[in-house]
């Protein structure tokens, strides 16, 4: 005897009761860590809450900075790493892709950079004000 399993020709919608028995059955495995925040109302509109993100990420943005390395007085420079202070530590990044640091504060990277006498390091604040315009000419270019 054969029998034959019958399919409907196209998949059966999802309703929200399945999607509810869907969240209940596939949770994460860290859930049980964090409180279910799906029962609480938040705590205002979509756009009050993205301008209330937006005020956060602002207050609290770390400064950009860079290692410069200066060889001679004033003769060259070069950017050696480019860090972010935080209120309590600092991380620095060379642009070699060889050395990433964590600090107690920026000038701590400073003496990591001086080399002989000759390679002075210091700090220079990111100034966004500083960049140079670009040219309509340049963007044809």
């Amino acid at each position: 005897m054969t029998t034959a399993l019958t399919r409907p020709d196209r998949p059966r919608q999802l309703d929200d009761h399945d999607h509810d028995h869907d969240q209940r059955t596939h949770r994460h495995p860290l859930d049980e860590f964090v409180s279910d925040p799906s029962d609480l109302t938040p705590i205002c509109d979509e756009r009050r809450f993205a301008a209330i993100l937006e005020e956060m990420v602002a207050d609290e943005a770390p400064r950009l900075f860079a290692v410069v390395q200066e060889y001679g007085d004033r003769v060259d420079g070069r950017i050696a790493a480019w860090g972010m202070a935080f209120a309590d530590h600092a991380e620095v990044v060379s642009v070699t892709r060889g050395l990433r640091m964590s600090l107690h504060a920026p000038d701590d990277a400073l003496r990591l950079y001086k080399f002989g006498s000759h390679i002075r390091a210091r700090l220079v604040w990111f100034n966004p004000d500083a960049a140079t315009p670009i040219d309509d000419d340049d963007e044809a270019a």
